[in-house]
């Protein structure tokens, strides 16, 4: 019981915080309360992340499924308290925080070892924080323009399940979903380049055809179809959304759903 206190607690701040925020949906939000929202995701991702450690640095580098989705969901929480700073994207948090207490429960309740093989390896860690900071950037991505969608209902007064206040302007949005999805495939360009490499330097086969890397070049291939028609024929809209969402599908396939299936299903 006492270990699980600390994983509780993270929990318990990721989900009050996004609990508040809900409840304030349907009238003014509380200045006095949302104040100190951003230090307690502080507080919440502090927590978190001491506990990532502990966890993925046991006896080797542990990287199971629910130590993966965990990281990922920490880096996404990251990112949109960076991002807050700035951009005061405040209804984001009832997407992203409720998912980030889920998945902090789960690395304790269905801990899997899965020891990585090539820890010490440089060329290995580069690719694997690379991809990280990648899959996180286009969960925040894919976030981001469900609030988008959510918004876009609320602006054309149409029946919607979610209903926020504090909206920020759709232009404003549109351009930071670009930005994201810009740096994110820059990122996800760079897990490919350097995965080919190590692949190429352990296996002698620069790319092999698998699951995973079937589905993260098609990934690729529709996150770069999104950004050039964007910049070629000016997509935005629900066009950007559609692809955003499609694009990110295809990723949380390739990594997760293949981790999935060999460590849960298969038991590898």
């Amino acid at each position: 019981m006492i270990e699980f206190a600390p994983y509780f607690i993270t929990a318990l701040i990721y989900a009050l915080v996004a609990a508040d925020f809900w409840l304030d949906a349907s009238a003014k939000p509380s200045l006095k309360i949302s104040r100190w929202h951003p230090h307690l995701i502080a507080v919440g991702l502090i927590l978190h992340a001491c506990l990532l450690y502990k966890s993925l640095f046991t006896g080797g580098l542990n990287l199971g499924l629910s130590n993966a989705l965990s990281a990922i969901f920490w880096l996404t929480v990251l990112i949109y308290w960076l991002t807050d700073l700035k951009h005061h994207l405040n209804s984001l948090q009832a997407f992203v925080l409720p998912p980030a207490a889920f998945f902090v429960l789960l690395q304790y309740l269905l801990p899997e070892a899965h020891l990585l093989p090539y820890a010490k390896q440089p060329l290995f860690m580069t690719h694997l924080v690379i991809s990280m900071l990648a899959y996180s950037l286009f969960t925040f991505a894919a976030l981001h323009a469900l609030l988008m969608m959510a918004a876009e209902r609320s602006l054309h007064q149409k029946p919607t399940l979610i209903k926020l206040p504090d909206f920020p302007p759709l232009m404003v949005m549109e351009t930071l979903l670009f930005r994201m999805i810009g740096l994110g495939f820059i990122l996800l360009t760079l897990t490919l380049i350097s995965g080919m490499l190590f692949s190429e330097a352990m296996f002698h086969q620069a790319l092999r055809f698998n699951h995973k890397n079937i589905f993260t070049i098609v990934s690729w291939l529709v996150f770069g179809g999104l950004l050039l028609g964007r910049f070629q024929y000016g997509w935005r809209g629900r066009k950007a959304i559609r692809w955003t969402l499609s694009g990110f599908a295809l990723l949380f396939l390739a990594y997760i759903g293949s981790k999935f299936v060999l460590e849960i299903l298969l038991h590898r």
